[in-house]
């Protein structure tokens, strides 16, 4: 099945042990911090400030904002990124996932949005050739989806799965979240069972399709 050509930005890989591990929990720990207080994602100054770490430190773990939301995406994703192999079935597979998302978003929601509005400024700043920093690239539901539709390679044509794939791509991810929280006002509750109800209803009509 095709992938999308850009790979996800990939978070730098933190210390294991010692001073460094410490002063890179600092910093991250900061970042989620600020975020949830503000909404917006800091300089890697002003974390740098908040954590009392000079600037030339924080910059050497944190190059950019996009490392930075990187890594905060990271640890408030990280548990959904882990792909367990099972024996379910392809619909219970994706109701899995997203089930498992959706405490993530409710805890981590305000980092989440800041990441999704980080893309959208780099690409306006990009397309005005103003981008001074490697953009922040998101995509890593890609793999995650397809995981859990690994099962229903046997029911759908190459084409309808790629297609339905797309689909889920488009639910699974703060995007849709934010759309029923901000516009309809959704509690956690009829949000959960509204973007479950059309996770279906593209399975369905994936599976009338089939193998055509």
């Amino acid at each position: 099945m095709p992938r999308p050509k850009l790979k996800p930005t990939e978070a730098p890989p933190p210390p294991s042990s010692g001073v460094r591990a410490s002063t890179f929990k600092l910093l991250l720990d900061t970042a989620m911090d600020m975020i949830q207080e503000d909404g917006h994602i800091p300089s890697i100054a002003e974390v740098a400030t908040r954590a009392s770490v000079s600037r030339a430190t924080a910059y050497r773990y944190f190059p950019s904002r996009s490392a930075l939301i990187t890594s905060v995406v990271d640890a408030s994703l990280g548990p959904v990124r882990q792909l367990a192999e099972d024996d379910l079935g392809g619909r219970e597979r994706v109701h899995g996932v997203f089930r498992k998302t959706f405490p993530r978003f409710r805890q981590y929601e305000p980092q989440l949005r800041a990441a999704a509005q980080l893309a959208l400024e780099q690409w306006a700043l990009q397309r005005a050739g103003l981008l001074e920093e490697e953009p922040y690239r998101r995509g890593h539901r890609v793999n995650i989806l397809a995981h859990a539709l690994a099962p229903m390679k046997t029911d759908l044509s190459p084409a309808v799965r790629e297609r339905l794939h797309r689909a889920l791509s488009v639910l699974y991810g703060i995007e849709s979240y934010t759309i029923l929280r901000d516009m309809w006002e959704l509690g956690d509750r009829e949000l959960e069972k509204t973007i479950l109800w059309m996770v279906d209803a593209m399975i369905d009509a994936s599976l009338r399709e089939g193998k055509r």
